[in-house]
């Protein structure tokens, strides 16, 4: 599970590097995002969504100051521990508060999210054929070449 976790936060630090030209997202911003797509695939009570938006949002108002970090001074080792290691602890906070079926579809959810999967984009195959999955650093090498 760390290994997904560490995958996950470096996937989304170079996933938003690499639009740093563009408009970087708020801490609210990702938060919501994050909230939002928990709630439709774990149906997550009221309860739930409030404590996990309180942990999504800690968890991105760090986020959001390393990337502008990185912007001004460069990458930095340090940083990117300690974004690793708040990473696994949301993610434990997030799990405790989860009925076991709905920890079961987050880990799905997490990873998914490391291996570059888009549930809203599933590419339709013809009947028979297996869709090819790429995990690990292939995966996120794929997704740079993309």
């Amino acid at each position: 599970m760390k290994k997904f976790l560490s995958a996950f936060l470096l996937a989304t630090v170079v996933a938003l590097s690499a639009s740093a030209q563009q408009k970087l997202p708020t801490a609210e911003e990702l938060a919501k995002k994050n909230v939002d797509e928990l709630e439709t695939r774990l149906k997550l009570s009221s309860t739930q969504k409030g404590v996990v938006y309180n942990y999504a949002y800690s968890f991105a108002k760090e986020q959001v100051a390393l990337m502008k970090k990185q912007q001004a001074t460069g990458y930095n080792d340090e940083e990117v521990a300690k974004i690793y290691r708040l990473s696994n602890e949301t993610n434990k906070s997030i799990k405790a508060v989860l009925k076991p079926e709905q920890a079961i579809e987050y880990d799905k959810i997490i990873e998914e999210r490391l291996s570059g999967i888009d549930p809203k984009k599933k590419k339709k195959r013809k009947k028979g054929e297996e869709e090819e999955k790429v995990v690990g650093i292939e995966g996120l090498k794929s997704i740079k070449e993309n």
